[in-house]
């Protein structure tokens, strides 16, 4: 693993400081861009856009933008503050984009925290079975699509696609055959 010294990253709140300090007129604007069924899960998203003047943000024209990414429950601030941690982060990242950080020091202390941190273990729901029998015996589209979507909010959806897609394939198959019996 790679080794590295906090104190050589600087603060997201030391950027901001130096941004307005050089754009007094400038604005950061951040904001959480996850759906309904992420934030169900506890998964946060920000987006973060750096505007130098107000006549750029009258324009919608950012000078950067940065994007983070955080999941709820986590170790450190994720345990309680997950939206606050991702919006901090997505506001460092704007700014490391429009190039107030540290010279070779992309990342923020906030960001490396994260790497010392380590990899969070993701926790993997096994795929009831009475799910995919109920994909496989499907017997419409309109049937296939709402389980679809009930497995993509349950968190099954990389495990069943395959099942899914298969499932549609065949059940489009059969829909052909019917029209075309009926048409004969």
């Amino acid at each position: 693993m790679a080794q590295f010294n906090l104190d050589d990253y600087e603060l997201v709140e030391d950027r901001i400081r130096k941004f307005y300090e050089t754009h007094p007129d400038g604005r950061i604007v951040a904001e959480p861009i996850a759906t309904a069924e992420e934030r169900e899960k506890g998964y946060f998203v920000v987006l973060a856009q750096v505007f130098e003047n107000s006549a750029d943000q009258m324009a919608q024209l950012p000078k950067a933008t940065g994007l983070a990414f955080e999941i709820e429950g986590g170790p450190g601030a994720n345990k309680t503050a997950a939206l606050e941690n991702a919006e901090t982060s997505a506001i460092g990242r704007a700014l490391a984009n429009a190039d107030y950080a540290k010279k070779g020091k992309r990342p923020s202390a906030t960001e490396m925290e994260k790497v010392a941190r380590g990899p969070q273990a993701q926790i993997i729901q096994p795929v009831p079975e009475s799910v995919v029998t109920s994909i496989l015996e499907a017997v419409s589209l309109s049937v296939l699509h709402t389980l679809w979507e009930d497995s993509v909010k349950a968190g099954y959806s990389d495990e069943v696609q395959s099942i899914v897609t298969k499932r549609k394939a065949h059940l489009e198959s059969l829909h052909q055959e019917n029209e075309a019996n009926r048409n004969a």
